[in-house]
C-alpha cells in the first residue's frame, strides 16, 4: 500500500515555506522562497499577489516533489496559511485588481477607522466584532479602497485575503475560516459567526465576501489547471486554509485554554487560547480554529523588521551569513540595558495594546559613547518591552498564561529570546521542531483527512528545552523608562505623522 503524506504550505511577510511530512509527522522536504515586503509609501504595505502568493506556492510544491521524489498521488490532504488579514480586491476570474494589502503593519486605512468608530461607536463594534477597529481591521480598508479607488471597487466581483487567494487558485472556490474573517471588523459578527451589513451597510456587498468555513474543513480539491501548474494531483483534498501565526500555533501544540504561542517573526504575534470571548479592545478575539474554540490574539507591529532594518541600514557591510551572529557578538559587548539607551521599536506605528498607527520609533539617551552594539542591544531590548507590555495587559484580562510556546525564526536569536524572557519575566518553551507554520498545516491536513488525531501533535513535536527568565533591575528600570517615553513623546510622533 502506498504511503500517504500532507502538504503544508506557509506564506509569509519576507518569505514562503514549505513541508511535505509523512505519517508519523517526520519532515521528507522542505522548500523556501524569499520575496520583499514593499512599502510604497509610509504606513503603506504590500505584496503581489500573483509573484509573492501564488509563484512561491507553485515554485515550493515543485521544489518539495522533486526533493522528496514522492508521487503526487501519494499526498493525501493539502493545507496552507499565509499573513493576515490581508485585503486583496479580484475580478470575477480572481484576478488580482491590485497589490494585496497587508495585515496591520499597512496603516492607510487610519481615517477610516476613525471615521467608522465614530458612526458605529466603539462599545457597539466591540460587542459585535469582539475586537476595536484598528490597523488589523480589513473593514476599514475596503472602505479605503472605495473612497480612494472607486473604479476598481466597483469591478471588485470579490475581496479575498492571502490564503482565500491560494485556495481559490487552487480549487475555485472563494472561502475564509472564522478565525481569519473575525480580523474583517466590522464586517463578521463573532456571536452569530457569519457575515454582517448590520453596522456598516455601505463598504461592500456581502455576497462580495468568501463563504465561511472551520479551517480545518475541505474547501475543494486541486483543479486540472492548478495540478498544470504545480505538479499536484487532480482531485487532491485542500482545506480552507488559515492565517499563519494560528499555523504556527497548531506546529508546536497550542490547544487548551492557557496555552500562549509567541511567534518571533517579522512581528511579535502572540495567540492566547482562552475558555471563552475576551473582550478588550486592546487585544483582538477570534473563534479559534475549531467550533467551540476561543482565542485572544496581540502583535507588535515590527520586530523582526526592525532588525532587518538595522541589518540593511546600519550593517550592510557585514557578511549575509554572518551578520545576525555579529551583531549579537557586538551587543553582548554592551553595558547591560543598552548603556542607558532606549528604543521604541514603533517604526511602522503600533498594534497592541497601544493602537497607534502614528507611533513613530526612537533611539533615545544618545551619547558619543555608544557603539553599534549598544544600538542594536537596545533595539532588542525594546521588541522585549513592547512584548511585555503586551503580557502584563493579558495579565490585566485575567489571562496570564499556564504555558508559553516560542516559535519563528527568532527562536534562532539567542539575544533576542533570552531578552525576551528577562525582560517580561516569562519562561518559554522551544519544541524540537522549529519549522514553522508550513508545519501546522501539515498537522491540519492530516487532522483534516483523518490520518492523524488532535493530540498526536504533541508526539510529532514534543518540548526541547525551556528558557528560563534571570531578574535584571536594569531592565526593570528601563521598562518604566520605556512606558514613560512613548507618553512623552506621543503628541510629537503624531505631529511628525
Amino acid at each position: 500500500m502506498m504511503d500517504r503524506y500532507t502538504l503544508g504550505c506557509d506564506i509569509g511577510t519576507f518569505e514562503s515555506k514549505g513541508v511535505l511530512v509523512d505519517g508519523t509527522g517526520r519532515v521528507v522536504a522542505q522548500a523556501a522562497r524569499p520575496h520583499r515586503m514593499l512599502v510604497p509609501r509610509p504606513g503603506w504595505a504590500e505584496h503581489r499577489p500573483e509573484e509573492d502568493w501564488w509563484g512561491d506556492f507553485v515554485f515550493i510544491v515543485r521544489r518539495l516533489l522533486a526533493e522528496s521524489q514522492v508521487p503526487p498521488e501519494a499526498i493525501a490532504c493539502i493545507a496552507t496559511s499565509a499573513i493576515g488579514p490581508c485585503m486583496l480586491p479580484v475580478d470575477e476570474a480572481g484576478r488580482p485588481l491590485m497589490n494585496g494589502v497587508l495585515y496591520g503593519v499597512d496603516t492607510r486605512a487610519a481615517a477610516e477607522i476613525e471615521d467608522l468608530t465614530a458612526a458605529i461607536g466603539a462599545e457597539r463594534i466591540l460587542a459585535a466584532c469582539g475586537n476595536a477597529l484598528t490597523s488589523q481591521s480589513v473593514g476599514p480598508k475596503i472602505l479605503w479602497l472605495k473612497r480612494n479607488h472607486p473604479d476598481l471597487h466597483a469591478r471588485t466581483a470579490r475581496i479575498l485575503t492571502s490564503t482565500s487567494f491560494l485556495t481559490f487558485r487552487l480549487t475555485g472556490e472563494a472561502v475564509i475560516d472564522h478565525y481569519t474573517a473575525a480580523g474583517f471588523s466590522p464586517l463578521y459578527d463573532v456571536n452569530r459567526l457569519d457575515w454582517t451589513e448590520a453596522l456598516a451597510p455601505g463598504i461592500i456587498p456581502l455576497d462580495r465576501l468568501p463563504r465561511l468555513m472551520w479551517s480545518g474543513e475541505i474547501a475543494g480539491h486541486v483543479t486540472p489547471a492548478a495540478a498544470r501548474e504545480t505538479g499536484l494531483a487532480p482531485g487532491t483534498p485542500v482545506t480552507c486554509g488559515t492565517i499563519d501565526a494560528a499555523a504556527e500555533a497548531v506546529s508546536v501544540g497550542v490547544a487548551r485554554p492557557g496555552d500562549m504561542m509567541m511567534m518571533m517573526g517579522s512581528t511579535i504575534f502572540i495567540i492566547a487560547l482562552t475558555e471563552g470571548p475576551v473582550r478588550d479592545p486592546r487585544l483582538w478575539y477570534a473563534p479559534w480554529l475549531f467550533p467551540g474554540r476561543h482565542a485572544s490574539m496581540a502583535g507588535l507591529a515590527t520586530s523582526g523588521t526592525l532588525t532587518h532594518w538595522f541589518r540593511d541600514t546600519l550593517a550592510r557591510e557585514l557578511p549575509a551569513d554572518q551578520a545576525w551572529d555579529l551583531l549579537a557578538d557586538e551587543a553582548a559587548n554592551s553595558v547591560p540595558g543598552a548603556n542607558g539607551l532606549i528604543c521604541l521599536p514603533y517604526f511602522s506605528g503600533e498594534r497592541t495594546p497601544i493602537h497607534d498607527p502614528k507611533a513613530r520609533g526612537a533611539f533615545f539617551g544618545l551619547n558619543l559613547s555608544h557603539g553599534r552594539g549598544d544600538l542594536y542591544r537596545g533595539a532588542i531590548d525594546g521588541i522585549a518591552f513592547g512584548t511585555r507590555h503586551v503580557i502584563e495587559t493579558y495579565a490585566e484580562t485575567g489571562q496570564r498564561p499556564a504555558r508559553i510556546r516560542a516559535v519563528g525564526g527568532g527562536t534562532r536569536n539567542r539575544l533576542w529570546l533570552q531578552t525576551t524572557s528577562d525582560a517580561a519575566g516569562i519562561a518559554q518553551e522551544v519544541c524540537a521542531r522549529t519549522v514553522g507554520a508550513s508545519y501546522g498545516d501539515a498537522f491540519l491536513a492530516a487532522l483534516a483527512v483523518g490520518a492523524a488525531g488532535p493530540d498526536d501533535i504533541h508526539r510529532w513535536n514534543p518540548v526541547a528545552g525551556t528558557v528560563v527568565p534571570a531578574s535584571s533591575d536594569v531592565l526593570e528600570a528601563r521598562y518604566r523608562q520605556f512606558r514613560a517615553l512613548y507618553v512623552a513623546t506621543r503628541e510629537i510622533a503624531h505631529e511628525l505623522g
